[in-house]
């Protein structure tokens, strides 16, 4: 038997939803510098994201999102109206959400897990720390140790 040096990580699919375009950047520069091997896509606020998860209008062909990383505070539909959207809708509700916001209010917090967050995380304000927690949340928790439902 032989010892593998490295495990292949199976790289999965992540919507980003996030209507404020630096935080965008920072996140895909956080993938770049975490050497994260995963697809992101980015919209820009609720609407967008539900178009995209349901391929509806210019979003047809995307792929189903094995997580979504999702701001609370946007325009048109905000985050908490997405998530109770997503955990809402049977063809939807077994697509993990994390909630990547500045919020650090108890009221947000309590909200999301009581419309089915599977994890809040506040950002960080720092690139350091951002990278950081990108990489631990996304790469470490959400892709090497948990076991994520099929696409459908």
């Amino acid at each position: 038997m032989t010892t593998q040096d490295s495990k292949a990580v199976k790289a999965i699919e992540i919507l980003l939803v996030e209507d404020n375009q630096a935080d965008v950047r920072l996140t895909i520069k956080a993938f770049e510098i975490g050497k994260l091997r995963n697809k992101l896509s980015a919209v820009e606020d609720g609407e967008q994201a539900i178009a995209f998860l349901r391929r509806e209008g210019s979003y047809n062909d995307a792929t189903r999102p094995d997580l979504i990383l999702l701001d609370l505070n946007m325009p048109n539909m905000d985050g908490r109206e997405v998530l109770a959207e997503i955990k809402n809708d049977p063809d939807l509700l077994t697509i993990p959400v994390i909630v990547l916001t500045t919020s650090e209010a108890e009221q947000d917090i309590l909200q999301s897990y009581q419309l089915h967050a599977n994890s809040y995380i506040t950002k960080p304000v720092t690139m350091e720390r951002f990278i950081e927690v990108i990489s631990s949340a996304v790469e470490d928790y959400w892709i090497n140790i948990v076991k994520l439902p099929p696409r459908e």
